[in-house]
């Protein structure tokens, strides 16, 4: 499942997972941890300045919000191209409003129903996970602390010389690299048993634990399993035994498909409202992502989480573990958001917010609690949309401007701005990101731009507003930059090896700077040169041939450089080959559940001849050096069989840089 990120992140990794839009890398983290219950140094001074600046000036009641929404949602749908939505506020363990808009179906003219309506919300599933940890902690089953390997029948291998933790695992250190395969199934005949699917699936860890963030279902996956097994009952069950049923959820469900009794509640799936609906999503990684739901069951679970565990006279969590849940645990950059214990801050209009989203293909949601004014919002759609900025954080930002005003205070002038812009300039990478597999060609496609204005400003591709302008970004204090007229902030710092590493509000992942092998650029200038001049030879070679017979003109060739000239064509064709099956291959990206079993043959015969053609560089290289010796020919065809050895060394480069021949079928 997709972690919630201020969208257009969200869509650079989408785009990184799609293998046409992409984004995702790492570095190791250079701050420590602060204190488990340490305020976020950001909430805090929000929190002062809200004393100064924020006068409530519309009161959140029923009425109000209805009227609001009433006048925001029709037309976000229209404008989005977006199926059906729902929407749920709770405040004081009463619910404001709950209200669907759109429609569920929309061949059937089906309308959306809070009360009834079923949605999928993708990680924000996490939640629940999280919830079923700290109850196992809070009976003495499990240690935040202790090797996760002890809770296991299954060894994690080694690395880093430190084990990986609970805490890891919930604040996303746990260090691996993405996993994609397998991560949705195309039906329910192919969901494996939890503990076999984990078993089978272990990715590499790129980072230490505790270190570096890096948003990992499948670390997710890991702490539902354990809750498996020191609780003797299945995932599944176990959560409807004990958070759902104690809270009256009698339409929520991890259960894949779902039971009889929930299926005609459930929401179609869309790309876009005006495309046909898509079938149930199944995911095998389910503690990550797997739930189903209505937005009145979600009520419940968040009056509960603002009541410290609390739903009525019912108790899911004690106080003091649901205080410790929603407590700061780990933040890349101090002056920004943090991780809590499974939530993460998303501190706004001088609020600090906790919240955690979601996405699965189709299904798009996020679940924010205001903590110090305990309201709870979630919001779920049915459908991707458009995606040229996020339906869901412009609703969020408009509930909280007309219920939390806010202005943010002014910027102090940093002397050296300009310079400091042009420091930070570059292109970057991200945490969460394929490291050994042939999808490490991801983080090549979709990386992350900042760039300085002349104003002293930077903007970041792909952060943009709603009115399709790349937002600006000025420095408030050495490093720390805050969105013009906005509140977003961007943090940069060294890490521990030196380099320069991006901090985002959203404290899931880091962005470190690309080094020259990794730069989109640099490799843009070795594979686009090598292609046109592989293409080139291919396309000019039956031309010359046609030439020559026309002019009734023989090559001038011994018969061991004609046999090499013969292999490099050959070799150039056979590159052309393996570019157009990647391409096949990332293609399909579009629909996760191809990359599965099914895939690992095609995938072997496109390294195979990868590796085939690499080897064959050789003798193209060997062809260009004795061209140079071969007397009689034209010195555009020695420097041509140059440029081709050229073209096949950068092919060969391009592939085993970005791990397209390395036989590697894990990601």
């Amino acid at each position: 499942m997709f972690a919630r990120s201020k969208h257009p992140w969200m869509y650079l990794y989408l785009m990184s997972f799609a293998g046409l839009l992409c984004c995702l890398c790492a570095s190791a983290l250079w701050s420590q941890a602060p204190s488990p219950t340490a305020a976020s140094p950001k909430a805090v001074a929000q929190s002062h300045d809200a004393a100064a600046t924020a006068k409530p000036v519309n009161e959140l009641t029923a009425g109000d919000l209805e009227a609001f929404l009433d006048g925001l949602m029709p037309a976000q749908l229209e404008r989005e191209d977006i199926a059906g939505v729902v929407v749920a506020v709770v405040k004081g363990g009463k619910v404001v409003l709950e209200k669907g808009y759109g429609f569920a179906d929309v061949a059937k003219r089906r309308p959306v129903s809070a009360e009834d309506t079923l949605f999928r919300p993708g990680s924000t599933s996490k939640l629940f996970t999280w919830t079923s940890v700290m109850q196992q902690v809070e009976k003495g089953k499990l240690e935040l602390d202790r090797d996760v390997n002890d809770y296991l029948d299954f060894k994690i291998p080694p690395a880093f010389g430190k084990p990986i933790t609970l805490r890891n695992i919930m604040t996303h250190t746990s260090g691996f690299e993405e996993s994609g395969k397998e991560l949705f199934v195309p039906d329910a005949a192919h969901i494996r048993p939890l503990g076999e699917y984990l078993r089978t699936h272990i990715p590499a860890r790129i980072f230490p634990p505790g270190t570096t963030p890096a948003y990992s279902n499948y670390a997710t996956a890991i702490a539902g399993y354990i809750v498996e097994r020191v609780s003797g009952k299945p995932f599944e069950q176990y959560v409807a035994d004990n958070i759902f049923k104690p809270l009256g959820m009698n339409r929520t469900t991890f259960v894949q498909p779902l039971p009889e009794t929930l299926q005609p509640l459930m929401s179609s799936g869309y790309l876009r409202a005006s495309q046909d609906a898509k079938p149930f999503e199944f995911v095998q990684g389910f503690p990550a992502g797997s739930v189903s739901t209505t937005a009145a069951d979600m009520c419940r679970f968040m009056e509960a989480q603002l009541d410290d565990g609390r739903f009525g006279s019912v108790k899911i969590l004690r106080p003091e573990t649901a205080k410790l849940m929603h407590s700061r645990q780990f933040a890349a950059d101090p002056r920004l958001n943090g991780m809590a214990l499974g939530f993460y801050e998303e501190s706004r209009n001088g609020r600090r917010i906790i919240g955690h989203g979601g996405d699965t293909v189709y299904f798009h949601s996020d679940l924010h609690l205001i903590l110090d004014a305990n309201v709870g919002f979630f919001v779920s759609y049915n459908s991707l949309g458009k995606l040229e900025v996020s339906a869901r954080s412009i609703l969020f930002d408009a509930f909280l401007d007309r219920y939390f005003p806010y202005t943010p205070p002014p910027a102090q002038a940093v002397a050296t701005a300009k310079q400091d812009a042009q420091h930070v300039s570059g292109l970057y990478l991200s945490s969460r990101r394929f490291e050994t597999s042939f999808l490490r060609v991801a983080s090549f496609v979709g990386q992350a731009k900042v760039f300085s204005n002349t104003d002293g400003t930077i903007s970041v591709d792909p952060l943009k507003g709603p009115n399709g302008e790349f937002k600006r970004f000025e420095e408030i204090a050495p490093l720390l930059y805050r969105e013009r007229n906005g509140q977003d902030h961007l943090g940069f710092q060294r890490d521990a090896q030196g380099s320069m590493l991006l901090a985002i509000d959203y404290p899931f992942f880091v962005f470190p700077r690309a080094h020259t092998a990794d730069n989109k650029y640099f490799n843009y200038a070795v594979l686009i040169p090598s292609v046109v001049v592989i293409l080139l030879t291919l396309l000019l070679w039956p031309v010359a041939a046609g030439v020559r017979w026309h002019y009734g003109r023989k090559l001038e060739f011994t018969g061991g450089l004609k046999r090499l000239r013969l292999v490099s064509r050959l070799v150039a064709a056979l590159f052309v080959i393996v570019l157009l099956g990647w391409v096949v291959v990332l293609s399909k990206a579009s629909n996760p559940t191809a990359f599965g079993k099914g895939l690992d043959p095609l995938l072997i015969v496109i390294q195979l001849l990868g590796v085939i053609a690499a080897l064959g560089t050789l003798a193209v290289i060997l062809y260009a050096a004795r061209s140079w010796t071969q007397s009689g020919l034209w010195l555009w065809t020695k420097l041509h069989a140059v440029a081709l050895a050229a073209a096949c060394m950068g092919m060969t480069w391009f592939l085993w840089h970005w791990n397209l021949m390395n036989f590697n079928l894990h990601y």
